[in-house]
């Protein structure tokens, strides 16, 4: 059976649903936050399945009316808020990945597209989509941007983790999280900037009594990506006002290492072609470069076109069938490269927090959390282009010396695979402290926070060569005793004694002192601090008909610096005197990649809000009840200007059965810092400037800068939902939102190589902002290309949410079913001058768009057939959708199959069979069916053979997991 057949036969085996997450909980149950932290569950009522869970709940919270809804500072209950709502409990998410983090169980849910994690490419560069980190954690609700999804904990916004201002959520402590909130509506009239798509609201349960413990470990199939997880936390009173809880969780993943070997599947892939009607892209496997082999490929003179074999001999190229890419070909001799397929990681989690009420209705707190995260990935081999050689070098064998003897100089092209591949590791320390006292007076809720974080990324590329040194490497001779030396440690012995010659001729040539020498790393270090104030009260001002009417009112104040430092800056050259090769004065850099450095930049922040909620009916002829909701907030920032911000929404209960609810929101994302302030880089590269007839390819800078003039996104949101609850089906509960998006003044990186930019640049006359990234000469040919954020673009997007839930018993048992789905047809980026690209449905796109399925499906299943027994069962499918966000590609095969997995997890209760406390034993196994992801490719990166399959697909195949639990 498929896994397309699966999901369906699934789905209709459960009837559509399945129940809220805190009725399919089964760990220490949530208490809720005060009124100061938004956070309820969405519903308050409880089916008959429910009672269990419901009244512990409420034994460990007795105040759960002070429960405010996340989106609003002043709603109570999750059903009365207009803005749709998705609560997750954090066992749900843990059927949704087992082996995984909360967020890991999190990008399973359909509301999430284009999310970058460990399975997302590796990059051997800490700027641009990645952040520093191309290995991160990050959220995106509907692939509107990272940076328009706002993260808080407990209510509070996180200070960024990567320097573009996202933050890696594996960061954020999990193991007294009880729920996760996902608003998926603009909001930022209620928390401020960058809530444009959407919050995601990570619960604390503030009130755990006992302990709790874990231990568990999973492996693959294929004996690889190993996991394991040991954790606990604990919780007392202090006292009769009092109370203490801590938690750590240190978290080990071993990845997948090889992207060209680690799975039979993955066979050399590569998309290939030109993406014409005459030259179409398609998915090829078996690909090979065609211009380099790992022993080395021989590009000029009489023997062009020859190889080094393993022993240095020059041997015939074999090469492979044409592919329609000049790059590549079809087997053969022609190297490959080799990224990982899923990075490293290790993270240890550690989180503790002191409650105390100074009187019966004024409360203090003080909270910290210390994180501290490592991840490593492969990047692939060293690729060395156009290295010149002296025919008399002391590493040739003499038949490979006389075949060269016809001129002095020759070139080479080669994969160092006799080397390690370039890794690039992250390692993140983030730090957060946050003290808050609140309390209640007459009939209001007041609060104040104090919010301190600290994040700093080190990010090094290793197994990099240092150009200089490389260069001297490479001129091997024949020293005085004999013996193979550099020929610049003959000639300037002060600055090269040190220089060991390195054989590249022959795939394992190169010997490992030699390595050592030539081989170097770059280290970019960042640190973003924020801290924030806030304070808020809310209650109700007078009753009318309906009922009372309520008032919040909160102001914020927040600062936040950045700076950056690297130990290799992209104005560092190679100094070539004394070398005779390789290096060429004023343009070779001393490394192929390098990162910037920034003095600290800063800015500020001050916010006013006011939210008003109105009810309008109660129990009337045309309503069971109707109110409306409206929040407005100025937002000053000091570096791009002020802001109003507002939303309106209105809930209509015709019934019990029906509800009707909709928003209208104006939401705002500003420019980053590093948007503004991000230091000038330059990269040397081959361009091509198209609008030349023929098209002309030179080697030339691409400057990045930042912009200071950079103002603020302008979002627009609208939503209107259903929910309906029959009374027929007792426990069923089916909603439905359909939700409209634009992003106006949307901020988008504009290169002026790319071609779809120099053709508005050439249509506009020389008119365009896009021209003034193209710097030419007085004869009119590009000397330099710059990079450059504006504020140009437009995004537009719209669809539907659906979500079915039904609690009920079988033969006696609890049966919880839950059903999530997402339709996103479209999500346009415009820019003027530039075709429109459509990423709703497609893989890949611009700028690091991310694949986005237009449909997307989430499925639980909870049945419990005995008293120690627990069954889960989770599925998650996506449709099929076009490999390329842009229209004007050709694709002989235009679609990526449909994809979906099953996961199933066993819970054993071994408090009650085995007398050992309260305590149980887990099996996970993750994708059942062994389900393989379809191949695919980037269509700009041809030359990566290898790079096959989708970033939202898990590429682990089948993995099990064992974990034991205790708690008391």
């Amino acid at each position: 059976m498929t896994s397309h057949h699966r999901l369906w036969a699934l789905l209709a085996g459960t009837s559509l649903c399945v129940v809220t997450g805190s009725a399919m909980a089964q760990v220490a149950p949530q208490s809720p936050p005060s009124s100061a932290q938004p956070t309820p569950p969405a519903e308050t009522e409880a089916a008959p399945a429910q009672t269990e869970a419901a009244s512990a709940e409420t034994e460990a919270a007795p105040n759960v009316a002070d429960i405010i809804v996340t989106g609003s500072r002043i709603i109570r209950n999750g059903s009365a808020s207009p803005t749709p709502l998705t609560t997750v409990s954090t066992d749900l998410l843990a059927s949704a990945a087992p082996a995984g983090t909360i967020s890991d169980g999190l990008n399973n849910l359909p509301v999430f597209s284009g999310s970058r994690n460990q399975f997302s490419n590796p990059g051997s560069n800490a700027t641009g989509v990645q952040g520093g980190n191309g290995s991160a954690n990050v959220l995106n609700l509907r692939n509107l941007g990272t940076y328009r999804t706002l993260v808080l904990f407990d209510g509070h916004r996180i200070p960024p983790t990567l320097y573009n201002s996202t933050v890696d959520v594996d960061l954020i402590p999990q193991e007294l999280i009880s729920r996760v909130d996902i608003v998926t509506g603009g909001v930022s009239a209620v928390y401020g900037s960058d809530a444009v798509s959407g919050v995601v609201n990570y619960v604390l349960n503030r009130k755990f009594d006992g302990f709790r413990a874990h231990v568990e470990s999973g492996i693959s199939q294929s004996g690889d990506a190993a996991t394991r997880d040991i954790g606990g936390a604990f919780g007392f009173k202090v006292g009769d006002r009092g109370h203490f809880e801590a938690s750590v969780q240190h978290r080990e993943y071993d990845g997948i290492l090889d992207r060209a070997f680690d799975r039979d599947w993955n066979n050399l892939a590569a998309i290939q072609g030109a993406g014409t009607a005459a030259n179409p892209y398609y998915l090829a496997t078996d690909v090979h470069l065609a211009t380099y082999t790992f022993g080395g490929l021989i590009t000029n003179g009489a023997l062009r076109g020859q190889q080094f074999n393993q022993t240095g001999d020059i041997v015939p190229f074999v090469a492979g069938t044409a592919s329609g890419s000049s790059c590549c070909q079809i087997g053969g001799d022609g190297a490959y490269q080799n990224a990982s397929m899923s990075s490293p990681s290790r993270g240890t989690q550690a989180f503790a927090r002191f409650d105390y009420d100074l009187t019966s209705d004024i409360h203090v707190y003080l909270q910290g959390a210390a994180n501290l995260k490592r991840n490593t990935s492969y990047t692939g081999w060293n690729q060395l282009t156009g290295l010149v050689f002296s025919n008399t070098n002391a590493f040739l064998t003499p038949a490979s010396r006389a075949a060269l003897a016809g001129a002095s100089t020759f070139t080479v092209n080669e994969i160092l695979q006799g080397a390690p591949r370039i890794e690039a590791s992250s390692k993140t320390d983030q730090y957060y402290v946050n003290a808050g006292i609140e309390g209640s007076l007459a009939n209001f809720k007041w609060n104040a926070t104090y919010t301190h974080g600290s994040s700093r990324l080190e990010t090094t590329l290793s197994n990099m060569p240092n150009n200089q040194r490389l260069a001297a490497a490479l001129d091997a001779v024949v020293g005085p005793t004999g013996q193979v030396v550099c020929q610049a440690a003959l000639t300037n012995p002060s600055a090269y004694g040190s220089c060991v010659p390195l054989n590249l001729f022959g795939a394992s040539s190169p010997s490992q002192s030699a390595l050592n020498y030539v081989l170097g790393k770059a280290t970019f270090l960042t640190h973003t601090i924020q801290d924030s104030a806030d304070a808020a009260i809310s209650g109700s001002v007078f009753d009318t008909w309906a009922g009372p009417v309520s008032v919040a009112l909160s102001g914020e104040w927040r600062r936040q610096r950045f700076d950056a430092s690297s130990t290799v800056l992209p104005t560092d050259l190679a100094d070539c005197t004394g070398l005779r090769y390789n290096c060429v004065a004023g343009t070779t850099l001393l490394y192929p990649t390098s990162f910037p450095q920034s003095d600290t930049v800063a800015q500020s922040v001050k916010e006013g809000a006011i939210e008003v909620e109105v009810p309008l009916l109660t129990d009337s002829v045309i309503a069971k009840s109707l109110s409306l909701n409206g929040a407005a907030r100025y937002t000053d920032y000091s570096t791009s200007g002020h802001y109003f911000t507002w939303k309106a929404g209105a809930v209509w209960e015709v019934d019990d059965q029906i509800k009707l609810r909709g928003t209208i929101s104006r939401d705002i994302r500003a420019p980053t810092l590093y948007d503004l302030f991000q230091p000038t880089t330059t990269v040397y590269g081959n361009y091509t400037d198209s609008t030349k007839t023929p098209a002309v390819t030179a080697y030339l800078p691409s400057i990045n800068l930042g912009n200071a003039d950079l103002t603020a996104e302008v979002g627009r949101t609208y939503t209107a939902g259903l929910v309906l609850k029959p009374n027929f089906l007792r426990g069923f509960t089916v909603t439905v939102d359909y939700y409209h998006t634009v992003v106006s003044n949307a901020i988008s990186v504009i290169q002026g190589f790319n071609a779809a930019v120099q053709q508005g640049c050439l249509s506009s006359g020389g008119t365009s902002i896009y021209c003034t990234l193209i710097q030419r000469d007085a004869a009119g040919n590009a000397t330099a290309y710059y990079i450059q954020p504006q504020n140009i673009a437009r995004v537009k997007t719209y669809g539907w949410d659906g979500e079915a839930d039904y609690t009920t018993r079988i033969a006696g048992r609890p049966l919880n079913l839950r059903a999530l789905i997402n339709y996103q047809p479209h999500i346009y980026y415009e820019q003027p001058g530039i075709p429109t690209i459509d990423q709703g449905g497609a893989g890949w796109g611009l700028n690091g768009l991310m694949p986005s399925p237009s449909v997307q499906a989430a499925a639980f299943v909870n049945f419990k057939p005995t008293d120690n027994l627990t069954i889960d069962l989770f599925e998650h499918y996506r449709n099929k959708f076009r490999r390329s966000g842009v229209a004007a590609q050709v694709f002989k095969d235009e679609y990526v199959r449909s994809f979906a997995t099953t996961n199933l997890t066993l819970t054993f209760d071994t408090g009650s069979t085995w007398k050992i406390a309260d305590s149980a034993l887990y099996l996970s196994v993750t994708n059942l069916f062994n389900a393989t992801p379809p191949l695919s490719g980037y269509y700009s990166g041809t030359t990566s053979a290898g790079a096959s399959f989708e970033f939202s697909d898990d590429p682990t195949g089948r993995a099990f997991v064992v974990g034991f639990r205790i708690k008391g």
